[in-house]
């Protein structure tokens, strides 16, 4: 096998080297349930202020979020997601499911209710045909060059 020192490119990795940090997916969190200041966040999250200073700066030039003025004096700013921060909901969703069903044991610090009045619970589906995504269904296929999905290829 050829040596390499780079690992394979992985948008996996990719994103998380974005929201993958401290705080990044609480801040979305938070931003996603309508608490949108800074002392919001703040309380609600418990991460030290510079920390979610720098998180927030990070969000807001990645893309995920907006920062918008709504006082002048003084000079305070709320945050919005984008829509590439909308389309991250479904993950923190995901993440609460698997959360409350192996590391809260049913004891479920918030519920979301979806439009049709029930209760969410997340489920990832195929787009094509609507089934639901089972790992036993799935062939992955690398399209990056010099990999395959067992890893690097040969010189």
């Amino acid at each position: 096998m050829a040596a390499t020192k780079d690992p394979r490119p992985c948008s996996i990795a990719d994103a998380l080297a974005l929201v993958g940090e401290k705080y990044s997916l609480l801040v979305l969190r938070e931003v996603c349930l309508g608490n949108r200041r800074f002392d919001q966040l703040v309380r609600n999250i418990g991460a030290p202020r510079d920390i979610l200073a720098t998180r927030l700066r990070r969000l807001v030039d990645a893309g995920i979020l907006t920062k918008r003025a709504y006082s002048e004096r003084p000079q305070r700013f709320e945050y919005r997601p984008t829509q590439a921060g909308l389309e991250l909901e479904p993950v923190l969703l995901t993440l609460m499911e698997w959360g409350n069903r192996h590391l809260r044991e049913g004891d479920r610090p918030m519920v979301v209710e979806h439009a049709c009045g029930h209760e969410l619970v997340p489920l990832v589906t195929c787009q094509a045909c609507g089934d639901p995504v089972r790992h036993e269904d799935l062939t992955s296929h690398s399209q990056s060059p010099g990999w395959t999905v067992t890893g690097p290829t040969a010189a």
